[in-house]
């Protein structure tokens, strides 16, 4: 290339330059007098976004806030204000008072080792509860314990109903119930908070009230105010591993994942375990180490759960605030029950709320269990590593082979019905 060329480049490149920096200075001489006040400050509207948001629907903007706040994921419940105050109006027919109702409400399992008072898992294994407006009270029962039940109004079903008026300001009627019990009676299954469930369920429905859920959880509120801690309630009106606290507020639910293929092996004394001589033998004091010890365990039973690292969950929960305990003064099985059913190839096992029940968790289900090679699974194996240990300690009982469940309290008829000519509910509710 020859010196002349290299100038004609040489000269374009710094006309370019120059060029490129005029319109530079012109910019921002156009930026600062559309975007500075008369002080010279650069006003908001002018400043450059960032498209990071993820929600802004513009026909959605007119809120009782005005706000145009950024929406994350995250955000549910200020997407649910912004949903509800699209919402001028709820349909009349929906909340209309009811003259009878049936629900059914899951068994749960709380603690889940270390999580005392505030982890508990919703079980498939249903009581159904029917309520309906009478000329007389009546509490009739059938099933798991039908005898033991009160049958006055000191039954925890009379409580949540009760509590289910008060919150919609209106008078308890007269009303008859019909209990068909499949969860045992104070075995550790939360019978007792089955029964809560079911009675503010059933009572809103029959009182044509409905209780907000985002940013409030009400009806959480409402059940556990009755039963003092969420482990038991939250699971058995949402379904699934429920992690409760309280925040200083109120009481604050969230959902953690359950792995697939779980099943749940579970032997159930024949005797009755009360849950105030299960807390009468805790100590009121716990030692720095026994702190550290349970939160530990506790964040790797949750690590194992999000997951699916089935082999962490017998670490996950252990346990030094209760299980220890309650081994050593109430359930002298309950350790040797653990070891045999975590050597049987349980994923884990640990006691259910407050007992007598043993909990194990086994993998590897998949679809309808009696289809499956049952070689693909161990839960038979462990159950009867668990009865022999039963037998050992001349303890009897029943094996209850399940799985956990997605779904918390339903409704599951009701009259009038919810449903109309335009529109069904599931089960034509």
């Amino acid at each position: 290339m020859s010196a002349q060329s290299d100038d004609k480049l040489l000269t374009t490149a710094v006309a370019a330059a120059a060029a490129g920096a005029a319109l530079a200075v012109a910019a921002m001489k156009m930026t600062e007098k559309g975007g500075r006040d008369k002080k010279g400050k650069v006003s908001a509207s002018e400043v450059p976004k960032r498209p990071s948001f993820i929600f802004a629907d513009p026909d959605r903007e007119v809120i009782n806030t005005g706000s145009k706040a950024v929406l994350f994921p995250h955000n549910h419940e200020e997407k649910m204000k912004r949903r509800i105050a699209t919402r001028v109006a709820v349909e009349e027919d929906n909340l209309t008072p009811r003259n009878s109702v049936t629900v059914k409400v899951p068994a749960t399992s709380a603690n889940f080792g270390p999580g005392y008072d505030c982890i508990g898992m919703a079980v498939d294994l249903w009581s159904e509860v029917t309520v309906s407006r009478a000329k007389e009270f009546k509490i009739t029962a059938e099933g798991e314990g039908a005898d033991d039940m009160p049958k006055d109004e000191t039954n925890l079903l009379c409580t949540g109903i009760k509590a289910a008026f008060e919150a919609a300001n209106k008078p308890v009627p007269i009303l008859s119930y019909h209990v068909v019990s499949r969860i045992p009676y104070a075995r550790g299954l939360g019978s007792s908070s089955a029964a809560i469930v079911a009675g503010i369920v059933a009572g809103l429905v029959l009182a044509g009230h409905r209780l907000p859920c985002w940013g409030s959880e009400a009806l959480l509120q409402v059940a556990a105010s009755i039963e003092g801690h969420p482990d038991n309630v939250a699971p058995a009106i949402y379904g699934g591993i429920q992690i409760g606290i309280h925040s200083g507020v109120r009481w604050v639910s969230e959902r953690a994942p359950f792995p697939p293929g779980l099943q749940l092996v579970m032997f159930i004394p024949d005797f009755v375990g009360k849950t105030s001589a299960a807390r009468s033998v805790l100590s009121d004091t716990i030692t720095r180490q026994e702190a550290a010890f349970n939160i530990g365990r506790t964040a790797m039973l949750i690590h194992s759960l999000c997951t699916s690292n089935l082999d962490n969950l017998r670490y996950g929960v252990e346990d030094k605030l209760h299980q220890p305990q309650r081994g050593d003064k109430l359930y002298p099985y309950l350790f040797p029950m653990i070891e045999a059913a975590e050597n049987a190839g349980a994923s884990c096992a640990y006691l259910s709320g407050a007992g007598p029940t043993v909990m194990a968790l086994t993998s590897g289900a998949s679809g309808d269990i009696f289809t499956q090679n049952e070689r693909e699974r161990v839960d038979h194996a462990v159950a009867k590593a668990m009865l022999a240990v039963a037998q050992s300690h001349g303890i009897k009982g029943n094996l209850l082979v399940t799985q956990g469940s997605h779904e918390g309290a339903k409704v599951v008829k009701v009259d009038p019905p919810f449903s109309t000519q335009d529109i069904t509910y599931r089960d034509n509710i």
